[in-house]
Parts: structure tokens; sequence; C-alpha cells
């Protein structure tokens, strides 16, 4: 379902799929395909696609604790100089205040196999909010296109 609108010159798209890793794919083409237009460089895109695919693998281990117990709801909203991702689930409430940040200084042969997720998405996203409504979990991450010219966003 796309839904666009000229005054506010913003288009927006809304996909659910599977709670399910071989989700993973089709979620990342609809954020890519919804990412593209604005003009985003190939490293910025692959940031985005990354962080989406993370939080998603996140959503399928962590709030629903395996597969096809849900489904990930996706809505891309695009503006001529970002992308804003919402992503939502209805699995186990999830408040990032209470996940301690991974310890980047340890050397690698100590470090869990698990804990850097959370840190990469902060990392390549420009904006990363996480709350709570009702009986769902929503992620909103953003990103914005940097200016080519200044090196700005």
């Amino acid at each position: 379902m796309v839904i666009s609108s000229n005054k506010l010159y913003t288009q927006m798209s809304r996909r659910s799929f599977p709670g399910r890793y071989d989700s993973l794919a089709g979620i990342s083409s609809f954020i890519k395909s919804s990412a593209r237009p604005v003009g985003f460089s190939e490293f910025e895109l692959y940031a985005i696609e990354t962080a989406v695919d993370e939080a998603c693998s996140n959503i399928v281990e962590h709030a629903y604790g395996g597969e096809n117990i849900g489904d990930i709801e996706c809505l891309t909203e695009i503006k001529p100089d970002r992308i804003t991702i919402t992503l939502k689930d209805h699995g186990k409430p999830f408040d990032p205040k209470y996940t301690k940040p991974p310890n980047l200084k340890c050397p690698l042969c100590e470090r869990k196999n698990h804990g850097l997720g959370l840190y990469f998405i902060y990392q390549w996203m420009d904006e990363v909010n996480f709350s709570r409504e009702g009986k769902s979990n929503i992620l909103k991450l953003v990103k914005i296109k940097k200016n080519i010219e200044n090196g700005k966003k």
C-alpha cells in the first residue's frame, strides 16, 4: 500500500511480513526499494539495510522468542532528504535502557557472541527511537541523506 501526499512531499509504504528469518530478504528488498529514490549513496543504503536486518532479527529472536510467532509490520516514510522506517511487533516488551552497552575495548576472544547489534543500529542510523504502545513494540529508525558536496547532513 502506498500513500502519497504532495503537500508534505511524503510517500509512505506499508507491508507486513511473517516473523521468520527467511522474511529478512523480503524486508530488505522492501526497504531498499523505498530508500533508493531518496538518492542515498550505496554505503548509506547498506547501512539502512543492515540496521533494519539486525532489528528484525532481534524481533524474531528476542521479542517473539522464535519463528512464526508473530508478524513484523514495516512502514516507510520518504521525504526528499530522509527515510523514516517504523518496525512494529507484538512480542515481549523491549526497553534499550536495560541493555548493557558492549565493551568495545575487550579483546575479541573474550567477547560474547551477541550484543553488538543494537550498538551498530545506533551507529548506522541518525535517529533511533524505541517505544511501547499498548501491546506493541515500536522502533523508529531515521536516516538522513548526506549532502555529498559539503559532507553534511
